[in-house]
């Protein structure tokens, strides 16, 4: 068993937690480093998370 994760479990992760987010009328923001941008990219890719994902911050 591989603890890396993958792009096809990042996505399964955001999108479950989309559902969770847009239930409880909650927004998400990330703040990432080493992932330069990974999450958020992955979040964004999704149809309608601009309705529970505020913004992402890359340092």
């Amino acid at each position: 068993m591989s603890n890396l994760v993958t792009d096809a479990t990042l996505e399964e992760i955001a999108l479950a937690g989309g559902r969770i987010l847009r239930q409880k009328g909650l927004m998400l923001t990330v703040a990432e480093s080493c992932t330069g941008g990974w999450i958020a990219q992955a979040i964004t890719s999704i149809e309608g998370s601009s309705g529970w994902f505020e913004r992402g911050f890359v340092t």
